[in-house]
C-alpha cells in the first residue's frame, strides 16, 4: 500500500477539484499545485504550496515551464524500494510525491472551435502535464495518478478504508487509464497537425489518422461461431448513438445483435412521428409511422411477417405495456426504445431472454461542419470500413431531403399525400442495402427489395414481398436508393401499381426513364442525392 503524504495537483478541468483537494487535506496530505489550480484552492481556504516555491525556481516563458524540474520528476519517478533512488533523493533534498492529479490543456476542444488558428492550437499542446502523467503511471508501483475527475470519489473512499493509502490494484488501474489518456491526447494532436500545412490551411482528412476506442465487452463470437469478436465504443459517443445504450434485461448481446440494432436505431431515430423499424440481417423488413407505438408496430410487422421472425425491433417513442405485450407475443432478439414504461418492463420481464435496450434520442444538433472548417475527422463522427491492409473513411450519409429539395421531372406531379409517402420511402431506402427498392403507402412499407446486383431484380423482389404479405401495391409509391440505369426497373415498379417514384437522378439515361414515367402516367421526383449502402 502507498500511504499518500504529498500530492501534486495541476488540472485544466477543475470540476470536483475543490471537494477532492479538501478530502485529501483531511487525510493530512500536503498539496503542491501550479498557477490557476493553486489560486482556486487558496480561494477556498485549502492550504497549498505553489510548485515554484517547492522547486525554488519560478515559472517562466509565460508558464510554459512550471513543473519540468528534478524536484518534481525526481519526486515522482524515484522507486522507494531501490536504496540508491532513496539516497539520491535525500542527497538532493527531494521529497517523494505520492499522488499526481493532472488533466491536460483542452487541445481537442480548442481545435474544434470554428476559426481556431494554428497559433492557438500550438499553445494548447500540454508539455509538462503529459510528462508528469507518464512519470507517475510508469512508477505506479509507488505513485498513484489521477487524470479523470470521475475517479475522485473512488480515491477518497479507498483512502478512507485504508487509512490514507491507495492499493496497488487501484494504482495499476489508474496507470492504465493515464497512459490511454496521454495516447488519446497525442492522437488528437497528430490528427490535427497532419491535416494542416504551415500556413494553417486544413485538408479534409489528416495524413495520419489515429483512432481511440474503449472496450465495452468481449463477445461470444463474431458473425460466425469460429470468429472472435469484441465491441468497442468511441471515447465520446455521438449523442443519440447506439453506443449509449443501457441494457435492461436479456441475454448478452452478440456481434450480429449489435450490428443489426445499430441499423434499426439509425433508421428509426430519423422518423418524426411515432415509428417502428424491424431489421433482419441489417435490412429493414418493415417500417411504419402511426399515431402510437402499437399501431406503428402492427403496420411494420405486416410488411413481412416471415422475415420479422427473430428480428430487431426499434421504436423512437416510449414503449408502453400494450405495445410490449404485442411484441412479446412474437420471437424477437432485441427490443430498443428511448424509454420503456414501468408496466412495459413488467410485461417484458416475463420474456427474460429478450434483450431490451434503452437508447436516448439525440437532441437537435447544429449543422455539421463541412470539409476545411475544422479538424474534419475529430469534428465529425465518420464511418469506417476495414479493407485488406487499409481503412476506408467517410463522413456520415447525413444528407437531409425535404419537400424543398424535390425536383418534379414528369408531367404529372405527386399529390401532397404521395409526396409525404415518397419522403418516407426515401428515408427508409437510405437504410436498405444496395441495390434498394422500397414500396410504401400511408406511412408504411409495403415491400422491400435489398442487396441485389441489379436494380430491376430488387424491384421484382420488393413486389414479390408485397404480394407474399397480401399488401396491394396499387396506388403505392416507390423509392430507389440510386438512379434507374434503364427503364426496365421503372417498368417493374409501374407494373406493380406504383403511381409515384422518388430517385436521385443523374443517369445518362435520365431522359429515357423520365419518358417512360410519362408514358406510364406516373409522377417522378429527383432528390439529387444517392444513398448507396454496402
Amino acid at each position: 500500500m502507498t500511504v499518500i503524504k504529498t500530492a501534486l495537483i495541476s488540472v485544466s478541468d477543475k470540476g470536483g477539484l475543490v471537494d477532492f483537494a479538501r478530502g485529501l487535506a483531511g487525510f493530512g496530505v500536503a498539496l503542491l499545485s501550479t498557477g490557476g489550480t493553486a489560486r482556486l484552492l487558496g480561494e477556498h481556504g485549502i492550504k497549498v504550496t505553489e510548485v515554484s516555491a517547492h522547486t525554488g525556481f519560478p515559472e517562466m516563458l509565460d508558464g510554459r515551464v512550471k513543473t519540468l524540474h528534478p524536484k518534481v520528476h525526481g519526486g515522482i519517478l524515484a522507486r522507494r524500494d531501490v536504496p540508491s533512488h532513496v539516497s539520491a533523493l535525500d542527497a538532493a533534498g527531494i521529497a517523494p510525491i505520492d499522488l499526481v492529479v493532472v488533466n491536460l490543456y483542452p487541445f481537442s476542444e480548442t481545435v474544434a472551435r470554428p476559426g481556431c488558428t494554428l497559433e492557438e492550437a500550438i499553445e494548447n499542446i500540454d508539455i509538462g502535464g503529459p510528462a508528469m502523467v507518464r512519470s507517475a503511471a510508469k512508477n505506479h508501483q509507488h505513485v498513484a495518478v489521477v487524470t479523470d475527475p470521475g475517479d475522485y470519489a473512488e480515491i477518497l473512499r479507498e483512502m478512507q478504508e485504508a487509512s490514507g493509502a491507495i492499493g496497488l490494484p487501484t494504482r495499476f488501474k489508474l496507470a492504465r487509464k493515464a497512459f490511454s489518456h496521454t495516447a488519446a491526447y497525442d492522437a488528437s494532436i497528430s490528427n490535427y497537425l497532419t491535416a494542416i500545412d504551415a500556413s494553417g490551411a486544413r485538408a479534409a482528412f489528416p495524413a495520419r489518422l489515429n483512432l481511440n476506442f474503449e472496450l465495452v465487452q468481449a463477445l461470444r463470437y463474431g458473425e460466425n461461431p469460429h470468429q472472435h469478436a469484441a465491441f468497442y465504443r468511441d471515447l465520446a459517443p455521438a449523442p443519440g448513438s447506439l453506443a449509449r445504450y443501457t441494457q435492461l434485461q436479456g441475454k448478452e448481446l452478440s456481434y450480429n445483435n449489435i450490428a443489426d440494432s445499430d441499423a434499426a436505431w439509425e433508421c428509426v431515430k430519423t422518423l418524426d412521428a411515432p415509428a417502428c423499424v424491424i431489421i433482419k440481417h441489417a435490412n429493414p423488413c418493415g417500417v411504419a409511422v402511426a399515431a402510437n407505438a402499437l399501431e406503428a408496430y402492427r403496420r411494420a410487422f405486416a410488411t413481412d411477417p416471415t422475415s420479422a421472425f427473430g428480428g430487431i425491433i426499434a421504436f423512437n417513442c416510449e414503449l408502453d405495456a400494450a405495445t410490449a405485450t404485442a411484441v412479446a407475443g412474437k420471437f424477437v432478439e432485441v427490443l430498443i426504445a428511448p424509454g420503456i414504461s414501468a408496466e412495459a418492463k413488467e410485461v417484458l420481464a416475463k420474456k427474460e431472454n429478450v434483450r431490451v435496450l434503452e437508447v436516448p434520442l439525440p437532441s437537435p444538433l447544429a449543422p455539421l461542419p463541412q470539409a476545411g472548417e475544422g479538424n474534419f475527422v475529430n469534428a465529425l463522427r465518420c464511418d469506417y470500413k476495414r479493407v485488406g491492409g487499409g481503412l476506408l473513411v467517410q463522413t456520415p450519409d447525413s444528407a437531409a431531403v425535404g419537400s424543398a429539395q424535390l425536383k418534379v421531372v414528369t408531367r404529372i406531379k405527386p399529390t401532397p399525400a404521395q409526396q409525404e409517402d415518397l419522403l418516407f420511402a426515401w428515408r427508409v431506402a437510405k437504410y436498405v442495402k444496395s441495390n434498394a427498392i422500397v414500396f410504401a403507402g400511408s406511412g408504411r412499407t409495403l415491400g422491400v427489395g435489398a442487396g441485389q446486383m441489379s436494380r430491376v431484380d430488387s424491384a421484382r423482389i420488393a413486389a414479390m414481398k408485397a404480394k407474399n404479405a397480401s399488401l396491394p401495391l396499387a396506388g403505392s409509391v416507390a423509392a430507389s436508393d440510386a438512379f434507374f440505369p434503364f427503364r426496365d426497373g421503372l417498368d417493374v415498379v409501374a407494373d406493380s401499381g406504383a403511381v409515384a417514384v422518388i430517385q436521385p437522378g443523374g443517369s445518362l439515361r435520365d431522359e429515357e426513364v423520365i419518358a417512360a414515367a410519362d408514358e406510364r402516367g406516373i409522377a417522378m421526383v429527383f432528390t439529387g442525392y444517392r444513398h448507396f449502402r454496402h
